[in-house]
Parts: C-alpha cells; sequence; structure tokens
C-alpha cells in the first residue's frame, strides 16, 4: 500500500500593502510627469524639473515664509520658524546639526507620503538635500516603516552616487506612533521607536543628539518644487493666504494633488465618491464634518477651522450610507488603542478601557454606557507621552458629536440594520469587525393628529413643534395627521397643552 504523502504546510503570504491610485486636480506639480512614467528615475526628474539652485540658510528661511510653508505631516507648524530653531540650536552647537525626512504613514487612512516615496522621490530628496545644504548639516537621513518604499527611497539614493551631506534610509516598525517626532528620531538613531514623552525639541536635540529639522515627505518636496518656482510662481495656485498645492488621501486609497482653496466635493467627484453620512478630515486625529457641511467646505486651514476641524495629514475619510457609522467608530477606537506604544497608562490602559466601553454602549449599554464612554475619554486626555490619546479621545468626541442619535438608538438597543463594512480602514492584526446585534422591531410610530372640527388656525403649534407642523397658505395645518418621532415627543405634548382651541392631540403608537 502506498504510504500518503505528508500534509504541506503552506506558508501565509500577507497582503501586499496597498499602493494607491493618482489623480489631480489642474496641473500637478508633484505628481508631474507621472502620466509618462510610473516612476520618475533621477534622469527623467532632471528633465521634468531642471537642476536645484542653491540657497543660504536666510534665502531659504525667507522663501519659506514668502510662501507660508508649513509642515504638512499633521500639526501644520511653519516650516520658516523650524528653520530659524535649527539655526539657532546648531549655532549653539558648534555648528553640529542633521534633517530628518519623517516618511512614516502609520495611519492606514493616508497614503501621499507612500506615493511620493515610490513614484517621485527625488523630489523629496532634493528639498531635504536643499535645507541641509543651507542649514550645513551633517546627514540627511529617511525613515520609513514599508520595505517597498524603503526600496525605492535607496534606488533614488544609489541614481544620485555619492554626495554630501550624506543620505540614507531606515526601515522603522509599523506603528501608529513611529511618526511622532521624538519616535522618529529615536529610532533613526538605533533606539526604539518610542516617543520619549520629554518636551524636547528636536531643533535642540534630535537624530543623535544633535539639532535636527525634522519634517514630513510632502514638505520637503513641496520646498523642492518652491526652491525652482521662486516665491511668485510658487502663488500662482492656490489661494493667497495659502499658496500651492496640497496632497489628500481620499477614502484610504486614492492620493490627489489639488490647489489650496478646491471645494471638497470636486475631490469627493473625481474619485466617484460624495459626502454619504458625512466626512472624516484630517484622518484618525481629525473630525467629522456634516454632509450639509461637505457641501460648501473648502479646503483650507482658514474654511476648516469653521467646523472645528483641521487638514492634518491630508486624509479625508466620507462614511457611505450603506455602514454603520457607530460600529465603524468602536472599530477605529479599538485599532487606535492596539497601537499604542504602551509605555503610558492613560494610553495602554485607558485607550483600551475607552474602547470596550465604547463597544458596550454600541451594543445596547444604554444612556449610562454613552455616560461612561465620556468619562473614559476624558481620563486620557491630556496625560499621556505624545498626543495619541489625546487624538484618539477628539475622534470618539467628534463620531458622537457627527451622529448622536445613531449613537443614541445604538445604546437603547434599535441599532441601524446596517452591517460595519470598514469604510474607515485599519491594518495589521485587527480584531474582525464588531458583529453588532440585531436591532430590535421598531416600535410603532406615534403621530400628532388635528381636529378640523376645533381648529381655529392659531399657529402656535407651527412655533412650538417646527417640522412636524407645517401651515399653508391659510394659515392653518396643512395635515391632519403627523408622524412624531420619538425625540418630539415631548414638545409636541407641550403642543397640545398650549393648544387654544384644544384642536391638538398625540395619537399613542399601537
Amino acid at each position: 500500500m502506498t504510504a500518503p504523502a505528508p500534509t504541506r504546510l503552506l506558508p501565509v503570504v500577507p497582503e501586499p500593502d496597498p499602493v494607491p491610485t493618482l489623480a489631480s486636480l489642474g496641473p500637478p506639480r508633484l505628481l508631474a510627469g507621472l502620466d509618462e512614467a510610473p516612476r520618475l528615475d533621477r534622469v527623467a526628474h532632471l528633465a521634468r524639473h531642471g537642476g536645484l539652485p542653491q540657497l543660504t540658510a536666510q534665502e531659504l528661511v525667507a522663501l519659506a515664509e514668502d510662501i507660508d510653508l508649513r509642515g504638512r505631516g499633521g500639526a501644520g507648524f511653519p516650516f520658516a520658524r523650524k528653520l530659524t530653531a535649527v539655526m539657532e540650536g546648531m549655532r549653539r552647537a558648534d555648528g553640529k546639526g542633521a534633517v530628518v525626512v519623517n516618511g512614516s504613514e502609520g495611519e492606514p487612512s493616508c497614503l501621499k507620503d507612500t506615493a511620493l516615496l515610490l513614484h517621485v522621490p527625488h523630489l523629496v530628496l532634493d528639498g531635504a538635500l536643499l535645507a541641509a545644504d543651507a542649514l550645513g548639516a551633517q546627514e540627511v537621513a529617511l525613515g520609513v516603516t514599508r520595505p517597498d518604499v524603503a526600496d525605492s527611497v535607496q534606488r533614488a539614493i544609489d541614481e544620485r552616487g555619492p554626495v554630501r551631506p550624506a543620505l540614507r534610509v531606515t526601515l522603522l516598525t509599523e506603528r501608529f506612533v513611529t511618526g511622532e517626532g521624538s519616535a522618529m528620531t529615536n529610532g533613526l538613531s538605533g533606539g526604539p521607536g518610542l516617543p520619549s514623552g520629554r518636551k524636547v525639541r528636536s531643533s535642540e536635540r534630535g537624530l543623535n543628539g544633535v539639532p535636527t529639522l525634522l519634517s514630513n515627505t510632502e514638505t520637503f518636496a513641496q520646498l523642492a518644487v518652491a526652491a525652482r518656482l521662486g516665491a511668485l510662481g510658487y502663488r500662482t495656485t492656490g489661494l493667497p493666504a495659502e499658496p500651492g498645492t496640497l496632497m489628500l488621501t481620499v477614502a484610504g486609497s486614492k492620493v490627489v494633488e489639488a490647489p489650496y482653496g478646491v471645494p471638497l466635493t470636486r475631490v469627493l467627484a473625481l474619485c466617484g465618491l460624495d459626502q454619504g453620512q458625512g466626512v472624516l478630515i484630517g484622518g484618525y486625529h481629525g473630525t467629522f464634518i456634516s454632509p450639509v457641511d461637505a457641501q460648501t467646505a473648502t479646503l483650507s486651514r482658514d474654511a476648516l477651522a469653521a467646523y472645528d476641524a483641521v487638514l492634518g495629514a491630508g486624509a479625508v475619510l466620507p462614511l457611505p450610507y450603506d455602514t454603520c457609522p457607530a460600529g465603524e467608530t468602536v472599530r477605529v477606537a479599538r485599532w487606535m488603542a492596539a497601537e499604542s506604544a504602551g509605555q503610558c497608562g492613560p494610553c495602554v490602559l485607558g485607550l483600551p478601557a475607552l474602547a470596550e466601553q465604547l463597544d458596550e454602549a454600541v451594543r445596547g449599554g444604554g444612556d449610562a454606557a454613552l455616560e461612561a464612554v465620556r468619562a473614559r475619554m476624558r481620563a486620557v486626555e491630556k496625560r499621556g507621552a505624545c498626543s495619541h490619546p489625546d487624538g484618539t479621545s477628539r475622534f470618539v468626541a467628534s463620531a458622537l458629536a457627527a451622529f448622536p442619535e445613531e449613537f443614541e438608538r445604538h445604546a437603547q438597543g434599535f441599532g441601524c440594520g446596517r452591517p460595519v463594512t470598514g469604510a474607515l480602514p485599519v491594518t495589521g492584526h485587527e480584531p474582525p469587525p464588531p458583529a453588532l446585534p440585531s436591532p430590535k422591531p421598531l416600535r410603532p410610530q406615534e403621530r400628532l393628529l388635528v381636529d378640523w372640527t376645533l381648529c381655529r388656525g392659531h399657529g402656535l403649534c407651527a412655533d412650538v413643534v417646527p417640522g412636524i407642523v407645517k401651515l399653508g397658505p391659510d394659515g392653518y395645518p396643512q395635515q391632519a395627521s403627523m408622524p412624531l418621532p420619538a425625540r418630539m415627543r415631548r414638545r409636541a405634548q407641550l403642543a397640545v397643552r398650549r393648544c387654544p382651541a384644544l384642536a391638538l392631540r398625540v395619537q399613542e403608537a399601537g
């Protein structure tokens, strides 16, 4: 008898990291040339952009001020002020200094740095070398978290040959907090890539302990474009107060270059999307804006401030109609809790507790569970070594404010009946999407009734329950029977009591 063949265990092949699709509104600057080649090597880069001018430190500061260049990694700090601080730090450190390019995108809703480093890496290196030459820094280091990105950057470094200052790229651990300033410099210096918790600026002590200019991938790419165009040329697109273009990651998969001030709806339409139930701006430390606000919002710092929102790292995440907002929020909160650096109690203990409490509330925990969520949020705020606890708390608070009825219905056990589709992307060893309980049968809806034999057209009811009672041209209610949402029941009872003709009554559900 033939012996059975031994069982072969097939290796588990992880899914490849997502590669974004690219688009632009108007003529691209950072993405220029990619309609002709998928990646610009050194020769194609020079053919497209030309040589890089040399600038002194003072000229570089003046250029950054003239175009109001700000960090594109999330905080939006003025780049000219960073340069000035590093210059002062290097003066005190006998001229020692470094430049660090933060290419870490720990958040799965962001892919713009990945797009730049995969497709136009020389533009990023140009900006970093321009700054290093102006400052007299001895080293330029790039920190990334994707192997394919590290390979692309290393190819670009090799294509340039020997340069001064030295260029190097380091593959760091993929974690949400890897991009925090002290975590980035710690990791590039050979230590653990964790936030230090100490309020020491990288301009004073950064890479290997020397003053360091640390900024985001897109910031250096924009600097390289601005150096070639000059301040006046750079200002020919965008807004007078916010010139130039910006990079956006839309729906976690599409990277769009657009001028500042572009309507949000145009960006969404370019990607075949609409505003859905609302749009999360700025990623998982960001803010939801309502569908109504999304119709008129434009993408600039000043315009978004009106909605208490910021562009952050450029993530734009519309929430489709077919997914459950409450379940999506729980899913992201759980992922954010798992992304803790594991070194601060309010983060390593507080964020999982917040996610668990939110999950309990969404599964029908009642109003007390929702109030406990708010208490958990207050417990982690301003108590971490970095901004991760505050950002996670802000995300949950924004979701609660954007979808109050959704969370209230889930807390009361009625739910919405929609699945959790994963419209807000997470990565890594994520738990399966939470299986929310089936919604309870809806209560039969009450109605507000008008007795025409008694009604005298006083119109007080329309003032007490606006949106329910609508008056016709003659001053009388347009309908005799109107559906009454549960949230309006108390107002309807007040209208019944105030009606001078006693012509109103609430018909009980049944």
